[in-house]
């Protein structure tokens, strides 16, 4: 129904392009009305039959229309050429005919071509900031703006397609709760970021957790302090959803620097009762041979000048008294090494790791392709901050994709809420929960 409707919807607006040499080459006046008001109502029956079956949510319908306005505008600017080549060459048209068979096909296609674009561009949230940006300064180019145009299109109908596959996942599968653990789940984010109300740290990922009955809480520990401190912070919020929910345990999910902050809560002060499992995303567990290699290098006075401007930032922010120096000393791989001594696996708690890996440096944006390349040449594979070796701990598995991109330390928690080929980031974290369920926990 829907691709009838978008032949129709084509038929309509090639006509309309073409009002002038349509009206002239057909001579009966009945048959001059006879197609536009048959293709017109071959559009209007299509859509209200189809208007009852529309289950995606606005924004990707509006985008799916807007794609449609630049398929049918770019289609129509190519058919247009060989009509009014055929009209030109057949019929001659001089004067007002001749110039309004040219301007009224420009100024309609222009229109939707814009419109559509416009539409793309607000309701797209895969189109990256470099595009818009290539829009706005070359959309006057010719050829250039073509490709541009195009760019948007495959992005915005990408993401249509997949989001509402993905919708139509999440309700075949809602009353199933495949997320409902028996314990409540702590998402713990890692290190220099915080439990934003407005900017969730795990991007898309809890929504689709509690869709699927997950009941979620965050860790709300500092952004960047010492283990020790950041541990102590957990056990205190572990212990108050314990108390909020009457839950006998929770099950951690940690990133990065979290992990290891979840690992001492649990080892040093006493959660091994109150925590069931305990799965790591990227930890490094091994500490960062590029922390010790940074700061062995840079010059003492930087380092000071970058410890004052962060605590002052974060603390402003929400931190209560942030330590940007103990947070990165701790993750030095020397440090890890007397932290794995003294921090011993609890024998009643499940641990499992995770750890992706890129492919090059150009898989993630440009600070983490930069020590991308570093921790390639110090320790070999690695997701931009963590060389794979490091995030082993417990039952392991390696995140990969079926494409060439690999997978950074940013896109295991939906940083830039990027669509990756061969890797549902949303799909991977429902897959953690329906296995811990499974496990009865």
């Amino acid at each position: 129904m829907k691709k009838l409707k978008e032949i129709a919807s084509l038929l309509i607006y090639i006509v309309l392009c073409n009002c002038i040499p349509f009206f002239e080459v057909t001579e009966d006046t009945v048959f001059r009305w006879i197609i536009p008001l048959t293709l017109v109502a071959v559009w209007i029956a299509v859509s209200t039959a189809d208007k009852e079956k529309k289950k995606t949510v606005r924004r990707l319908e509006r985008m799916r229309k807007c794609c449609n306005m630049v398929k049918t505008a770019g289609i129509t600017a190519v058919v247009e050429v060989f009509v009014l080549w055929w009209y030109i060459a057949e019929y001659s048209p001089k004067g007002a005919g001749l110039v309004f068979s040219i301007i009224i096909p420009v100024i309609i296609i222009a229109l939707t071509l814009f419109a559509g674009v416009a539409g793309i561009a607000v309701s797209s949230k895969q189109i990256k900031l470099t595009d818009h940006i290539a829009l706005l300064l070359w959309w006057w180019v010719p050829v250039v703006n073509i490709f541009i145009v195009r760019k948007f299109y495959k992005t915005a109908r990408r993401e249509f397609i997949f989001e509402s596959d993905r919708a139509e996942l999440e309700n075949a599968r809602k009353q199933n709760e495949i997320c409902k653990t028996k314990y409540p789940v702590l998402m713990v984010h890692g290190i220099f970021f915080r439990d934003w109300q407005y900017f969730n740290y795990w991007g898309r990922v809890p929504a689709s957790l509690i869709e699927n009955g997950a009941e979620i809480y965050y860790g709300n520990q500092q952004s960047a302090s010492s283990i020790e401190r950041s541990g102590a912070e957990l056990a205190e919020r572990i212990q108050e959803i314990i108390r909020e929910t009457g839950a006998e345990k929770v099950n951690i999910i940690a990133h990065s620097k979290g992990g290891l902050d979840s690992r001492y809560a649990i080892s040093c002060l006493g959660m091994e009762r109150y925590v069931a499992s305990l799965t790591t995303i990227n930890t490094p567990h091994k500490g960062c041979d590029m922390v010790d290699f940074l700061l062995d290098k840079a010059p003492s006075g930087f380092v000071s000048f970058l410890c004052r401007r962060y605590n002052g930032i974060f603390t402003k922010l929400g931190d209560n008294k942030p330590d940007f120096l103990a947070g990165v000393n701790d993750l030095r791989a020397s440090s890890a090494v007397s932290f794995n001594e003294k921090v011993q696996d609890s024998p009643g708690v499940v641990y499992r790791s995770y750890m992706s890996v890129m492919s090059s440096f150009r898989s993630a944006f440009f600070v983490l392709g930069i020590s991308y390349l570093l921790i390639k040449k110090l320790n070999g594979a690695n997701d931009g901050l963590v060389y794979e070796g490091s995030a082993v701990h417990g039952e392991h598995t390696l995140i990969t994709n079926k494409r060439t991109r690999g997978i950074s330390h940013g896109d295991v928690i939906d940083l830039m809420r990027e669509n990756i080929d061969g890797y549902d980031v949303r799909e991977f974290y429902v897959d953690i929960l329906k296995n811990l369920k499974e496990k009865g926990l």
